[in-house]
């Protein structure tokens, strides 16, 4: 025999008496499951089941209102409302799309300048020179030629001196070597005479431009001439875009040492000192082939020639490099170089990503420039010639090979 408060009597697992009997709910055996009960329990009484349904909320508590729950709820009252939380749950999926929406706009803007520069990129002409094109033992060698070219030149233009002259002659000879973040810059004389390739003779080293660029890379990088420079990249500029990427840039400054002026191309600089120069001022300065300087009240026209433009030409890629190094406006750079397209010519190998390299390479960086090389002059069947001292040209040679 058996009853709530003592265990039952066991049977065994045969037993067909053996049945499940679910627990009472309420407090007396015939009273319905569902039923709440009519009184607390007693204490000590048995732990009974809760009712089915969904849970009341909070049960009382010290702290919550009366001795039986929250104030002015009776025991079997009605739960209170619960006070709303932060809803977290919207906070994170709002942030996600706030997330999502700057990562698209950075890649549509990524895109869509890459698509831009790919369109600039894609004016510029190319010259077919790959097959002459070699490595440097040590960094890579930008020939960069300043086309004395006067085929788009009109009158107002900077480099119009009054005339046109047919075909084009290289005007600036210049390697650009970079190599590990530092840039050297090294000029080569236009009247400096070495053996042409391709012709078996000698003549300054401007006739071989008049050859085209194929010819003019071969004389520079021969194994049997006196440079012997390899070259990895080949550009070529005008002076009317030389002055739009000037004028694109707002103008650059230029220490200069004495007044100046050139007659012959309209060049007046009245005050020594830093001299900001527009586009037709500053290829004034870098063409001049007559600069005379006014010191101490006497007109003194440059004795070195040549090499004193040389020095010009240097000063001048200097400021232009250092202007666009300075220069973070996206919108000034793209105007910049959509402004030289027109006047520029590269190698048939150069791809977007090797002249973007050089443009990530040239920011921030003061070019070093080499000393001039060292040359005599004479004269000859080519008229006044620069000859190499190529002794004395090898250290500086071999910074650049």
């Amino acid at each position: 025999m058996s009853d709530r408060f003592h265990e039952p009597e066991k049977s065994s697992a045969g037993d067909p008496r053996r049945i499940f009997i679910p627990a009472p709910t309420g407090g007396s055996a015939g009273r319905a499951p569902s039923a709440p009960p009519a009184a607390p329990p007693r204490p000590g009484g048995p732990r009974r089941s809760p009712p089915a349904g969904p849970p009341p909320g909070p049960g009382p508590g010290p702290g919550r209102g009366g001795p039986g729950g929250p104030a002015g709820r009776g025991p079997g009252g009605p739960a209170p409302a619960r006070a709303p939380g932060p809803r977290r749950g919207l906070r994170r999926p709002r942030l996600r799309r706030v997330l999502l929406g700057l990562a698209i706009v950075l890649v549509l803007a990524l895109v869509g300048s890459f698509l831009y520069a790919r369109s600039i990129f894609n004016k510029i002409d190319r010259v077919d020179v790959s097959s002459s094109l070699t490595s440097a033992s040590h960094g890579t060698n930008y020939l960069v030629v300043g086309s004395d070219s006067r085929a788009n030149v009109k009158k107002g233009d900077a480099g119009f001196n009054g005339s046109e002259v047919a075909g084009q002659r290289s005007d600036t000879l210049m390697i650009l070597h970079l190599e590990g973040g530092k840039v050297t810059m090294l000029s080569i004389p236009r009247d400096l005479y070495v053996p042409i390739a391709g012709t078996g003779g000698s003549q300054k080293i401007n006739a071989a431009y008049n050859g085209g660029p194929t010819r003019l890379v071969d004389t520079i990088s021969q194994k049997q001439g006196p440079l012997q420079i390899p070259i990895d990249r080949y550009m070529e500029v005008d002076f009317v875009s030389f002055a739009g990427l000037v004028d694109a840039l707002g103008g650059i400054t230029i220490d200069i040492e004495h007044p100046a002026h050139d007659t012959n191309l309209g060049l007046n600089l009245p005050k020594a000192g830093a001299v900001k120069m527009d586009g037709k001022t500053a290829l004034a300065y870098v063409r001049s082939r007559h600069y005379v300087e006014t010191i101490d009240g006497r007109q003194v026209e440059d004795p070195t020639g040549d090499l004193g433009r040389i020095k010009r030409q240097q000063q001048f890629l200097s400021a232009v490099f250092a202007k666009l190094s300075k220069t973070k406006n996206p919108f000034t750079l793209a105007h910049a170089a959509n402004g030289m397209t027109g006047g520029l010519r590269i190698d048939d190998k150069m791809s977007l990503f090797d002249a973007l390299r050089l443009g990530w390479g040239m920011r921030g960086i003061k070019p070093n420039t080499l000393k001039p090389l060292p040359v005599d002059n004479a004269r000859n069947a080519s008229g006044a010639v620069l000859i190499l001292r190529q002794q004395e040209a090898q250290p500086i040679l071999n910074q650049v090979r």
